[in-house]
């Protein structure tokens, strides 16, 4: 069974902050099984934004498991804006999560 969105949020949101992150709800999604979108902005002028990896290539006991969502590892974050904008275009009931860490961790399962 899949961890509801709300709850994987808000575990999350708290991760973050034990690890001296700053990291804030954008966008509430779909409270059951909205897809979660998360922006990491170093507060250099570089982002990074990871979405889900779809279910049917997630490793098997991953609750979530996350990709980067651009070929090079940091991003202009008004790139990252506009990829977002086309997320919610598509899919209006998406999380958006934007984390604040100058060492640019992402407190993600990533599949590399």
């Amino acid at each position: 069974m899949r961890l509801r969105a709300d709850f994987w949020v808000a575990a999350y949101l708290r991760r973050c902050a034990h690890n001296g992150a700053f990291a804030v709800l954008r966008r509430r999604g779909a409270a059951e099984a909205g897809a979660i979108f998360v922006k990491i902005d170093r507060l250099d002028g570089f982002a990074a934004l990871y979405g889900p990896v779809p279910h049917s290539e997630a490793r098997n006991g991953e609750d979530r498991l996350f990709a980067r969502l651009h070929r090079n590892p940091w991003i202009d974050p008004a790139e990252a804006e506009q990829k977002l904008a086309r997320q919610i275009h598509f899919d209006p009931d998406i999380w958006i999560v934007e984390t604040e860490d100058r060492q640019g961790r992402c407190f993600l399962d990533v599949a590399w």
